[in-house]
């Protein structure tokens, strides 16, 4: 299988969408490879079914261009960073070797959201410990650290160590998250409201957009936190 540059490993289908799907779409524009891991299927949800939302997903991965998205099909509501869910987790990033991986918040609403963030920086710790043993088809892997691991944010605010500016890909975005009509605000819709399933949900995540935007001087943006501290080789993004 072939290497990524960015991998996202996410909670849910729709997670990836919410909070970094503008700059999954900047990465890509500029030459990057980027993959995607839903951890759950996302069954617990108050709208739509774990088949309706792995549905959804390819239809929101064919809008965003990536590479692949994949679903682990560990039990929605109850990620946890034990042995069995670690280990998945390491055969994943040994496969595709990113140099920068994603994940959700280490702060939010959503536990699984916090849970997901734990699991994958133990898996990439873990995942570069050569004494690790894991198999792919039969045949061992690599040991593989990627070199950053970056938290979005999402329903909690968080102060972000740095936004990319999404401005040119706002649109688009919008549409990947409308690929997910089970969850999104439906005037239509029978089934019983969620937290995300209002009008008042949408208008949130473009005011965060706006707002991270805001922040830099652009128009929309998208924030995150970083494991590491960030490396520069010059000063050219300040000029």
């Amino acid at each position: 299988m072939t290497s990524v540059d960015l991998l996202i490993i996410m909670a849910h289908p729709d997670d990836a969408e919410l909070c970094c799907s503008g700059t999954i779409l900047s990465c890509i524009d500029n030459g990057l490879s980027v993959g995607m891991i839903d951890l759950t299927r996302g069954e617990l949800g108050t709208r739509g079914s774990g088949k309706v939302r792995i549905e959804e997903a390819k239809n929101a991965a064919k809008v965003l261009g990536v590479n692949f998205r994949y679903n682990l099909e560990l039990r929605d509501g109850f990620i946890s960073d034990d042995e069995e869910s670690i280990f998945d987790v390491i055969k994943v990033i040994r496969e595709f070797k990113p140099k920068v991986i994603i994940t959700n918040s280490k702060t939010d609403r959503h536990p699984d959201h916090e849970s997901a963030a734990r699991l994958v920086k133990k898996a990439c710790f873990l995942s570069g410990l050569i004494k690790i043993s894991t198999k792919k088809d039969n045949l061992d892997q690599e040991s593989w650290r990627p070199k950053s691991l970056l938290y979005s944010i999402q329903n909690n605010y968080v102060e972000p160590h740095f936004v990319v500016d999404v401005s040119k890909y706002i649109d688009v975005k919008i549409n990947a998250i409308k690929c997910f009509k089970s969850q999104f605000y439906d005037p239509k819709s029978k089934e019983n409201d969620s937290f995300i399933s209002t009008k008042e949900f949408m208008d949130f995540i473009k005011s965060r957009s706006i707002e991270m935007g805001h922040s830099i001087g652009v128009k929309h943006g998208e924030g995150f936190t970083s494991e590491n501290k960030l490396k520069l080789t010059s000063l050219d993004s300040f000029f």
